[in-house]
């Protein structure tokens, strides 16, 4: 019997296609979003290759709805191997001019999303005295981004929560690691890039830092590629903390850790096309 795999946010984009991988090596797919329709006929390519899979329509901000999955989950499986914490939502705009309301809701989905699908699982994998527990981070929650203040703050979160999380649940068996992307060419960034108005201070760099970003997809790692590392990582006996999908981001992440600050800004300023 393959592992039972529980992924949030999979019926688009890298989720979906890492399910089908996990499918594929034998294993079944346990998850929910709030998608029905993509849901829909991402169970049947499921059932096509074959397994037993369950997915359902679900928000990641209903707690009751998490923990009545949970339980359907173990009553169908009889455990869980792995956690896949993969919802979350972009948020872009100048800081002085973002909604704080739409601010908390980023934080809602992205931080307390993963800490609501880790908690539902936990007790069962410290029973089990094993399991792991992934999270979806960027390259941005080592590296902040300008205009992405609140996404940025959101995958910091995420990278703290983690770090933290390791120290407790060590003892048990059960390990913890994050995934890193930058740029996965997806219609993520287009669902929230949107220029500030006519006369935003903001509005010059961040049109530039958009069409920088819009370059940048066009080059950047197909949705199938980051899932055959996503997978690769999901199926590791032994766990490191982070792992990135491309080179870009090691590269980045490298010289960020080695240069000085002032070198570090100047070239992230040049490379997205902002200076003043």
């Amino acid at each position: 019997m393959g592992e039972i795999v529980v992924i949030t946010g999979l019926a688009q984009g890298m989720g979906r296609e890492v399910a089908k991988l996990l499918a594929k090596s034998g294993d079944s797919v346990a998850g929910f979003d709030m998608d029905a329709e993509s849901l829909r006929s991402l169970q049947k390519e499921l059932d096509g290759i074959g397994g037993e899979h369950y997915l359902t329509p679900l928000d990641i901000t209903d707690r009751k709805g998490i923990l009545k999955f949970r339980d359907t989950v173990l009553n169908k499986y009889g455990k869980v191997d792995t956690v896949l914490s993969n919802v979350g939502i972009g948020f872009f705009g100048p800081f002085e001019e973002i909604s704080l309301d739409a601010a908390l809701k980023c934080f809602e989905i992205n931080v307390i999303g993963a800490s609501a699908i880790f908690q539902a699982f936990l007790p069962t994998m410290r029973k089990q005295r094993k399991g792991k527990l992934i999270a979806m981070s960027s390259l941005v929650g080592q590296i902040p981004f300008p205009f992405e203040s609140i996404y940025t703050g959101s995958k910091f979160a995420i990278e703290g929560l983690v770090q933290s999380l390791q120290f407790e649940v060590k003892p048990f068996g059960i390990q913890v690691a994050m995934i890193e992307p930058a740029q996965v060419s997806t219609t993520f960034a287009a669902k929230i890039h949107k220029l500030p108005p006519e006369n935003s201070p903001y509005r010059d760099r961040a049109k530039r830092f958009i069409d920088r970003d819009n370059e940048l997809i066009k080059t950047a790692p197909t949705p199938e590629y980051a899932a055959g590392v996503m997978f690769k990582v999901l199926k590791k006996k032994k766990l490191k903390l982070r792992y990135q999908i491309d080179f870009m981001s090691t590269f980045f992440i490298f010289i960020n850790k080695i240069l000085p600050k002032w070198l570090r800004d100047s070239i992230l300023v040049n490379y997205m096309d902002i200076k003043p």
